[in-house]
């Protein structure tokens, strides 16, 4: 009985340590404590998520620029708490004078915001302050609480003048605008950290309840409409010609081109309605997002994303006939949806379109992207391919990309690579990714860029900010791809994809799921490239020869465990590359042995790290004295 308790206890004691392997933040403790999520990467047996239903209208009249809007929010509180305020989300406000922002504004980009023009809660009138002082967060008192796996009702109407300047919304043209965070909406409010309070400060992104959204835009006949979700009803919006196009489209392996300059010409496109609704509808989804214009041609084609089912997605473009580089973009978006679900991360495209909208921002929405044009269409491909890589992360995980950003960005960056070794060959690849996501980092020997990527993104600006989220964080899901191999990388993978799809994900759900699948615990791979102020340097420090080839010791300076290849030249001009994952650096010690096997003479050795750049390359190839 005593060994039988020793044993337990020894038990406990070990998968404690492993536990308690990451440094956890205080409030993600309490959310264990909870049993919300589970030290195994599973959501816990009392996780929760709220939730909302929107119905929404909205009216725009280019070239007024006035939008107005209206909305019915049904919130439901599925959490063990009793709220007694709400939080509202107000991300437009960004455009007032003196609102919390990371960057500079001109005129053209500040105007009076949102405003509100009635508010209800359950039924009941509710006075809104439109102070000169509210910016992108709203605190609501409830006059009565809402409680646990109860709901409420909000309604309210509002106003707002779209902005001169795009960027991630605004005008494109005087007839073209882009409507995005167009509607207020209840702020997450999640299990670990409660309501999410963060200002918007244009510099990050967001974090987004998954909600079922029926919205209709209001706009004059021969305007088209764009957006998430699926179209109510396009037969009673688009002329014969057009529908059969649009409806074709949707089936067609080629490239349709649904509305051509022809057609804007002779207007003739929508029903001759003096104001035409186009309603969308979406479920489960993070948010919605429009674009619309009177001048904007229309492509369409579709692909399988689901081999098992059949099931085809739509790609579309709209774009300025003027763009050369945008009369393939449709083909961009095709090609992406088709590569991402059968390649990396090989889950099926999970909505039924794509839609690149030619703009001025390079951001990604739910099922829309907001690209700018490009002289070289392969940079436009390029683009293109990125923002959709965006529709997994954080749109079907649902990443709070205000504090965790590394979690989306990180991994669009890393489908980019994937997706343009394809493309471009391996070499031009890599070459670009070194040069647009690396070499930043690895070349600015500043502290601020080795700050840990774990930190909190709301705490950080700058290349610091840049580098975490989309370069160093790509860098490492890449090198454990590495170090587990692809078919091993893609079930830990995919396992943490069906976990938590249509839920909050943290990074710990991430780390500990690959350490579930995987069988292995991974926590000093994380620790190192996830939690510390690592860096990549390697030294070939000494060499010997062997009865059997080589025997080197590299010794990792920067102390971060990435790839590397050892790159041998023989006598006779050849080249051998042996490569060396990083689980060389599992044991932790700052020198590693590895034994190079081969009879031919050898004249030179050195160190080649490919994408996972050397700080310092000078010491790379210091052991040639020993041949």
């Amino acid at each position: 009985m005593r060994f039988f308790l020793s044993f337990l206890l020894l038990l406990l004691l070990s998968l404690t340590t492993y536990s308690q392997g990451l440094y956890l933040p205080r409030d993600v403790k309490k959310a264990y404590k909870k049993e919300s999520r589970s030290m195994n990467g599973m959501p816990g047996k009392n996780y929760w998520q709220n939730t909302g239903r929107y119905d929404i209208n909205i009216t725009a009249t280019p070239p007024e620029r006035t939008i107005k809007g209206s909305e019915t929010i049904t919130y439901f509180n599925n959490s063990p708490d009793t709220l007694q305020n709400i939080v509202i989300r107000l991300f437009l406000n960004i455009h007032k004078p003196g609102a919390p922002r990371e960057g500079g504004a001109g005129p053209d980009y500040l105007n009076e915001g949102m405003i509100i023009d009635g508010f209800s809660v359950n039924g009941q009138s509710r006075q809104w302050q439109n102070s000169p002082g509210q910016f992108t967060v709203a605190r609501v008192r409830l006059n009565k609480a809402l409680l646990p796996k109860d709901s409420l009702h909000l309604a309210f109407d509002w106003h707002y003048p779209i902005s001169i300047q795009s960027n991630r919304e605004g005008m494109i043209d005087s007839t073209t605008y882009f409507l995005a965070y167009f509607y207020p909406r209840v702020a997450v409010y999640d299990d670990y950290a409660g309501w999410d309070v963060m200002n918007f400060v244009d510099s990050k992104e967001f974090y987004s309840d998954f909600n079922d959204y029926t919205v209709t835009v209001n706009v004059p006949k021969n305007y088209i409409v764009w957006g998430t979700g699926t179209l109510q009803k396009p037969e009673s919006l688009l002329q014969p010609a057009i529908l059969d196009r649009y409806k074709r489209s949707w089936t067609s392996d080629e490239i349709i081109r649904i509305v051509t300059k022809e057609d804007l010409q002779a207007k003739n496109i929508t029903t001759q309605n003096a104001m035409n609704s186009w309603q969308f509808k979406a479920t489960d989804i993070p948010d919605m997002a429009f674009g619309l214009s009177d001048h904007y041609v229309w492509d369409g084609g579709s692909t399988i994303v689901d081999d098992k089912t059949k099931r085809r997605a739509s790609a579309q473009a709209a774009y300025n006939d003027t763009a050369s580089d945008y009369h393939y973009v449709a083909g961009f978006a095709r090609h992406s949806l088709s590569w991402l679900s059968h390649k990396w991360p090989g889950v099926p495209y999970p909505y039924e379109k794509t839609t690149v909208f030619h703009g001025y921002a390079g951001m990604e929405y739910p099922m829309m992207a907001n690209d700018e044009t490009y002289e070289d269409s392969n940079f436009s491909r390029f683009v293109a391919e990125h923002e959709i890589a965006h529709t997994y992360m954080p749109f079907y995980m649902g990443i709070n990309e205000s504090r965790y950003g590394f979690m989306d960005e990180g991994w669009a960056t890393t489908f980019e690579l994937l997706i343009g070794r394809e493309d471009m060959g391996v070499d031009k690849a890599e070459e670009s990714y070194k040069g647009f996501r690396v070499r930043g980092w690895i070349n600015d020997a500043a502290q601020s860029q080795d700050i840990p990527i774990i930190t909190p993104a709301n705490n950080l600006s700058g290349a610091g900010l840049g580098n975490n989220e989309y370069g160093k964080a790509s860098l490492g899901y890449l090198a454990m791809m590495d170090m587990l191999g692809d078919d091993l990388f893609r079930k830990c993978l995919h396992a943490y994809m069906d976990r938590w799809h249509g839920k909050h994900p943290i990074p710990w759900d991430f780390f500990n799921t690959f350490n579930d699948v995987s069988g292995k615990n991974l926590d000093w791979f994380w620790s190192n490239w996830f939690f510390s102020n690592n860096y990549i340097d390697y030294s070939l420090k000494t060499s010997a020869k062997t009865a059997k080839g080589y025997s080197l010791t590299i010794e990792n300076i920067g102390g971060m465990p990435a790839p590397v290849n050892v790159v041998v030249t023989y006598a006779d001009g050849s080249t051998e590359k042996f490569h060396q994952s990083p689980a060389i650096w599992e044991k932790g010690q700052k020198l590693a042995t590895v034994n190079i096997a081969t009879k031919k003479e050898v004249a030179s050795i050195k160190l080649d790290g490919g994408i996972f750049m050397d700080a310092d390359v000078s010491n790379n190839s210091n052991a040639l004295k020993a041949f």
